[in-house]
């Protein structure tokens, strides 16, 4: 059927992409052709400077003159290439931009959607009446505590006086211990061990007037 009826093939459609790629080859290829302009006016210009009036330095000028027009219509065309170049890269740009908008505005309506949907399913009365049950219990758990922690045998009211008077005397008692334990142990130190029979004798001093005496003695002798 395609040997009879013949097909055709879709081309596919140019994008900025491919523009701007073959664009920026073309820009190459100019420069590469400018650059050989470039050095053959250099060898004109060489010549020239070289030879004297006459045929022959006027024939080198008119092919010097034809390579300055083609540079410059290469030069030419190349900024046109750059410009188109550049506003295609500018276009693709802002393209690329709002498809990004575009994709950003898309998943902010989904997350709106779902925000929506999930707070759908929130009560906010029942959140209110869950917070009040919670006081509730955390007041009945305090009561709790307080029962538990509750003392036996002790009377509500206590006379500060009453309590005061009752630590000064506690500490005077002790106060009164730490000294009577104190003297016994001076008492202790003073007191002769079990295993000496007799109290030491003191070491007697010689009176002043023996001393005369003894010193007397045995100067005479």
């Amino acid at each position: 059927m395609n040997r009879i009826f013949g097909t055709t093939t879709r081309k596919p459609k140019p994008n900025l992409t491919d523009a701007i790629s073959s664009t920026d080859a073309r820009v190459q290829s100019i420069e590469v052709k400018i650059r050989k302009l470039d050095s053959e006016l250099g060898r004109y210009k060489d010549q020239l400077a070289k030879m004297r009036s006459g045929p022959g330095k006027n024939a080198v000028q008119e092919r010097a003159m034809r390579v300055l027009k083609q540079k410059r219509m290469y030069e030419s065309q190349m900024a046109q290439l750059s410009q188109q170049s550049f506003n295609m890269e500018s276009a693709s740009l802002a393209t690329d931009n709002l498809r990004n908008t575009m994709a950003t505005m898309e998943a902010m309506k989904i997350a709106n959607k779902e925000m929506k949907k999930q707070y759908g399913k929130i009560d906010i009365d029942k959140i209110e009446s869950i917070h009040y049950d919670m006081e509730d219990l955390l007041e009945q758990a305090n009561e709790i505590q307080e029962s538990l922690g509750r003392s036996y045998n002790v009377p509500d009211e206590i006379d500060e006086a009453d309590l005061e008077a009752a630590s000064l005397s506690e500490l005077d008692a002790l106060q009164l211990e730490e000294e009577e334990e104190g003297t016994s142990y001076l008492a202790d130190i003073n007191k002769v061990p079990d295993f000496v029979d007799e109290a030491p004798v003191e070491e007697a001093t010689l009176d002043q007037p023996e001393a005369v005496k003894t010193a007397a003695a045995y100067s005479g002798s």
